[in-house]
């Protein structure tokens, strides 16, 4: 049976406004906004009233890149989507677009399959598919079209991981052409993975093992080469191209200087570049590799470039790139061998209150933060205004944010199924306090009430920035 709830009292902040006022929710979605006060809101009655007094009523975070369940070199991240979708939701994200796996000499259609499989009736909040590409050929072209008929309508490439992901200039070059011709966006994994092995078993052979080794032989001049080089095969394909996990200052120049030219190129970075460092890698006792992932952290002095690309929207979205794996049996396969240890990091929980910091800190603006993090990545990937807005008719996916709450991030309390935190002991202001997923509480002043199966998966349209 259907609840009425009305939310009252707060300051709803979107990409594009921030007013005062009540929210009346009905049939799992937004039914009407009134300023607070007005004689519109008085008359709304409601099962549920939700007072919102002294708090952001925010729309749901959309993480448009997370790996739950990802095999990655002979083990698996350790988030399930059970696991990992109640830990976004904790973080005020309420839906998540993962990566289906198309393995080499499979169909897509497998692959999609197989990730329907495990997301099915264990998610709590709402989630959709990208496709990852490993076998570009004549059949998988043309299964690219179906998929774009049923919602995936996005597909990632690597430049990077010869071997296991990695696709040639001509796959790459084929795979846009066919996302040209039928609508879908074609992802990018911008490092030239080549170059990268050559350096890796260089620095092997050196004796050079540590952590820290992982960030030096991913060179930002092969990923600034692979990401010019993207942009103009999707020139000559007439493509749209949206740059994942963004890390360094000279990837930013070169998604600048085709934007400045008004290509259709797009890119993400995310919180583990703008908050951590090489620094991080460089931590004693082989705790450099909690940190390891890739593209790698960078030294301090691109983060600069990144917060100005968010500001000036040459970088349009922050995601996580969620990949968590545990230290202690996971990480630790790369003990004597950098190039052994899983990479990735967790982050689903900690995106939107670290972004929230980013605001306290003069990086970005409030509705920027909403933009970054819910609006813009909903309208790249065919989901607005159904999610990233709080407008009538939008799905009631919403966050009562309290700006004042202090928090230190930790491992002790984060819901995400990791034994570490990237962020461990960060002090921060600002933290979620209710989540509302489809109107359903999932999330009541800081208790879990949600539920594995409420996700439901989201077909999409296509990027609307096109």
């Amino acid at each position: 049976m259907s609840i009425r709830t009305l939310i009252r009292g707060g300051l709803v902040v979107t990409a594009s406004d921030e007013l005062h006022a009540d929210v009346l929710i009905e049939d799992g979605r937004v039914a009407a906004l009134a300023a607070h006060g007005s004689a519109a809101a008085e008359a709304w009655t409601a099962d549920r009233t939700i007072d919102a007094t002294g708090k952001y009523v925010i729309p749901g975070g959309v993480d448009a890149h997370t790996h739950m369940e990802l095999p990655f070199g002979g083990t698996s991240a350790s988030d399930t989507f059970e696991t990992g979708t109640r830990a976004a939701a904790w973080g005020g994200t309420t839906t998540i677009v993962d990566f289906a796996v198309q393995s080499v000499g499979h169909s897509l259609r497998e692959g999609l399959d197989t990730w329907y499989a495990k997301a099915d009736g264990n998610c709590a909040v709402d989630y959709a598919f990208h496709m990852i590409l490993s076998d570009v050929n004549e059949r998988t072209l043309k299964e690219m079209d179906h998929l774009v008929g049923e919602g995936v309508t996005s597909f990632k490439l690597f430049m990077a991981y010869p071997g296991v992901f990695y696709s040639d200039d001509g796959q790459i070059l084929r795979a846009m052409q066919r996302g040209a011709a039928n609508g879908g966006l074609i992802m990018m994994h911008a490092e030239n993975g080549i170059a990268i092995d050559v350096l890796v078993e260089q620095a092997l052979a050196r004796g050079e093992t540590d952590p820290r080794h992982h960030g030096e032989v991913r060179k930002v001049l092969l990923e600034a080469e692979a990401t010019h080089r993207a942009i103009q095969l999707a020139r000559v394909a007439g493509a749209p191209l949206y740059v994942v996990h963004v890390s360094a200052q000279e990837a930013v120049a070169e998604l600048a200087a085709a934007r400045d030219k008004g290509l259709p190129v797009f890119g993400e970075t995310c919180p583990q570049y703008l908050f951590l460092s090489t620094d991080n890698l460089e931590e004693p006792d082989f705790q450099g590799a909690k940190y390891v992932c890739s593209t790698p952290l960078r030294p301090k002095e691109h983060q600069a470039a990144l917060w100005r690309g968010l500001r000036t929207n040459d970088l349009q979205v922050v995601s996580t790139d969620h990949c968590p794996f545990c230290f202690r049996g996971q990480k630790e396969l790369g003990r004597g061998d950098f190039s052994k240890i899983p990479n990735g990091l967790p982050g689903v929980e900690n995106r939107m209150d670290l972004l929230h910091q980013a605001v306290l800190e003069g990086h970005i603006s409030r509705r920027r933060w909403i933009e970054i993090a819910c609006a813009t990545p909903a309208r790249m990937f065919g989901l607005y205004p159904q999610k990233g807005t709080i407008a009538p008719g939008s799905d009631a996916d919403i966050v009562l944010y309290d700006p004042h709450a202090e928090q230190v991030i930790s491992a002790e309390t984060h819901h995400m199924n990791v034994d570490y935190s990237a962020y461990e002991g960060r002090r921060i202001t600002g933290r979620v306090d209710t989540v509302l997923s489809r109107g359903e509480l999932v999330i009541d002043q800081r208790e879990f009430t949600g539920r594995a199966g409420h996700g439901a998966f989201v077909p999409r349209s296509t990027c609307q920035y096109l």
